[in-house]
């Protein structure tokens, strides 16, 4: 009778505690599916950083905290999306392709009648090494009025150049006529965070992307192509 007794309320306590079990293991799921989704949404939330101006800002670059990847700063300013570089000098952002990881920055303009970059004070473009950003091997670079010290590089500072094209075919290089101009083409060789200017060097650059033998001064792509390590 005791047994019987005995087995009777045991069978309850055990049911009980199975029922506090699987209770216990579906509030467990329940939060783990709210903690899922919170931060789901949370990094949707972080993936894309709204419109600078006409501009979309495509993952992973990001324009504030909430947004995009941090360590893939740019800033809108004005409605205009920039670039900053580790000297402190702004670029404009003219175009971003995210499928293949680059953005065209516009080169400095050339102060009239002077032949001196914008950047010139800051030593031309410089890009923090540690950052995901570099120079693409996509950008013929010209430099100009430079000093007769350049004719020891493997440039070519020929009458040939596309640098005499610049300047005599473009407005912006009309103030560099008449000085000493040499081209050459971002490779691999060469460092890919920065195009340098100086005085008693060239004081002056521009760049054209993705340039083509025989195309005129007039079909120009000016700007910087840089691009970009995805996240990962």
């Amino acid at each position: 009778m005791e047994k019987a007794l005995s087995s009777w309320f045991l069978l309850p306590r055990c049911g009980v505690s199975s029922s506090i079990s699987t209770l216990k293991t579906r509030v467990i799921m329940m939060f783990v599916m709210l903690f899922f989704l919170v931060s789901v949404t949370h990094v949707s939330a972080l993936e894309v950083c709204p419109k600078c101006g006409r501009m979309d800002v495509p993952y992973p670059l990001s324009t504030n905290d909430d947004c995009g990847n941090p360590k893939y700063r740019v800033y809108c300013n004005n409605d205009n999306l920039e670039f900053l570089s580790a000297t402190g000098f702004y670029y404009k952002v003219l175009s971003t392709n995210p499928s293949s990881y680059k953005l065209i920055i516009s080169p400095p303009y050339i102060l009239k009648n002077t032949c001196q970059s914008s950047d010139l004070a800051l030593g031309g473009l410089m890009i923090d090494e540690n950052s995901p950003f570099n120079i693409s091997t996509h950008n013929t670079v010209m430099l100009l009025n430079c000093s007769e010290n350049i004719l020891l590089s493997p440039l070519n500072c020929s009458s040939n150049s596309l640098c005499r094209q610049f300047e005599e075919r473009v407005v912006e290089g009309s103030g560099c006529r008449n000085t000493l101009c040499c081209t050459f083409l971002k490779d691999a060789s060469m460092t890919s965070h920065r195009i340098r200017v100086r005085v008693g060097g060239c004081t002056a650059y521009t760049s054209v992307v993705d340039i083509k033998p025989g195309d005129p001064a007039e079909w120009w792509n000016f700007g910087v192509e840089l691009q970009w390590l995805p996240p990962n």
